[in-house]
Order: C-alpha cells, then structure tokens, then sequence
C-alpha cells in the first residue's frame, strides 16, 4: 500500500481544504495518506490587525523566521512514498511558517532524499514563493518533483480588497459589491483531479513526468502580467525589509514609523501604479516575444 504525508500550515482552513481535496482521490483507492500539521512556536493572530500583518513583512520577504515550529513526529511516516507540503505565500515570499518548517533540523533531515511536491494555496503571485522552496529543498537534498498551485481568480485588486477583508475581518463570504474571498468552491473541488495524477505517479514510483502532467491538467494558471509585477514588487520589498529591520527585529516597536509607512507605500503601489505596470506589460509584449 502507497503511502503519502501531507504537512500543512492553515489560518482560515483553507490550505487544509485543499490539501483534503487533492488527496480524496489517493484515499479512495486506498492509498494511506497522513496529515501533520505545522504550528509555529510562535504564534500569528487570525484575524490579523493591520499593524500585526505588517510587522511580519521584513522577516518574510527577508527569511527570518522569528521562532520554530512545534516538534512534529514521523516516526509513522518513514516508508511514506511522497511527501506532500501545503502552504502559502506571504509578501511574495513563503509564509513564515512555511519558512520555519524547512529550517528546522528534524524536518530536513526528514525530508533529505524523499519525493516533494508543493502546493500553493495564495492570491495571485506565487512565482519567488515557488523558486524559494525550491532552494530549500535544493539545500537539503530532497527531490522537488512539481507544485499545484491554486489561486484567486479574480482581477488583481478584486482579490486585494477581498484578501484584506478575509484577513483582517475574519469576512470570506460575498459583501457589498466584492465576491467571495479565496480559492473558489469549484477549483476547489476540481483539484481532486491532481490526486488522481499524483496516485497514478506514486503508485507506479516515477516522478519524472509528474509536473508535465500536472500542468496539463490546469495545475498552475500562468498569469505574465502578474508575474512581471510580482518580479518588480520583490526586489522593491526587499529594500523595504532591510530598511524597516534597521530599526529592530520582529515585533519592535521603535520599527513601526517605517511599518507603517510600508502599508502606504504598498496602497499607493497596488492601487495607482499597478494597473499602469500591468498596461506597460501588454504594450511592451509584442517586444519580449522570441522571434
């Protein structure tokens, strides 16, 4: 019998939904599939207050974790054929969390030669949150063998103001003229379709041909404009995070002046420069293209 660990890291459940989701279909023919969850020593409010999100900022993007996670125990995992992890992005980067998951001693040498495939369950920019785990994984000598990634597909600010409101008000639900916040109920049921091409890989314990097959079947949606910003917007807030931690490290009150000038530089950028970054993109396509 195939076996497959799921780690994962929720606030509001839904990376836990997900990962339930994708994994249905390996239950159903009887794959044994284990889920551990990764809690960090340190804990994150949900629902967040704006300063709270805000002041994670420079450790995210700077990878910082301020604290280590909860001891998780796989002794009953170690036959297990392919380590699934399910998380988010937070500021274009791995959510701390996530970050403090690869760093801790007893998961990498966990994870050191095994099969990994992560799955993404963010807003709209996931590009430098992919390539990170991929140098982590790198480090520690596991083999990445593809991600999923499953977004909001909603316009840009569309999903902005709705993630705000799901983060900061606890609010998923339709409001006012804004849809529901989130993964949409219908990729949410239709990702089952990926656990059926992860059983078909597992149980045959080939790889190789797992993330073309996956991306196939409408694994990741590749959206260029969005990731020439989110390109664009990672290099700026790293000068934003080396800048704030000069004032202090995580939680330090004297950084906050430049915390929160952060959030209204991230406003003035999301709402006024974006659009026009993103019009740029579609005017200047024609000139990336390879002849």
């Amino acid at each position: 019998m195939k076996k497959c660990v799921v780690f994962y890291y929720t606030q509001s459940g839904q990376a836990l939904s997900v990962a339930r989701s994708i994994c249905e279909p390996l239950e159903k023919v009887g794959c044994c599939v284990v889920f551990k969850e990764i809690i960090p020593v340190q804990d994150y409010p949900y629902p967040w207050s704006k300063y709270e999100f805000f002041d994670t900022f420079p450790e995210t993007r700077l990878g910082i974790p301020p604290s280590g996670i909860r001891k998780i125990d796989c002794s009953d995992v170690a036959d297990a054929d392919l380590v699934m992890v399910v998380g988010q992005s937070w500021f274009l980067s791995p959510s701390l969390p996530l970050q403090s998951f690869f760093e801790d001693t007893d998961v990498r040498n966990y994870l050191r030669g095994r099969n990994v495939l992560f799955v993404n369950a963010c807003r709209n920019m996931w590009l430098m949150t992919s390539r990170r785990i991929q140098e982590y994984l790198r480090d520690i000598q596991a083999h990445f063998v593809g991600q999923i990634v499953l977004q909001d597909r909603h316009a840009n600010l569309v999903s902005a103001l709705t993630i705000v409101r799901w983060l900061m008000y606890g609010k998923k639900g339709e409001s006012f003229l804004l849809p529901d916040a989130g993964i949409s109920d219908a990729d949410l049921s239709d990702c089952s379709l990926f656990g059926e091409i992860i059983f078909d890989e597992t149980r045959d314990g080939d790889f190789s041909q797992l993330q073309d097959r996956l991306l196939a079947a409408g694994a990741i949606d590749y959206k260029p404009s969005i990731l020439f910003l989110e390109k664009t917007g990672h290099r700026m807030f790293g000068f934003w995070a080396k800048f704030i931690r000069r004032k202090g490290g995580f939680r330090d009150k004297r950084r906050s002046l430049r915390v929160n000038a952060f959030f209204y530089y991230l406003l003035f950028v999301l709402f006024l420069i974006s659009p026009f970054g993103q019009l740029f993109y579609y005017l200047t396509y024609p000139l990336r293209r390879r002849v």
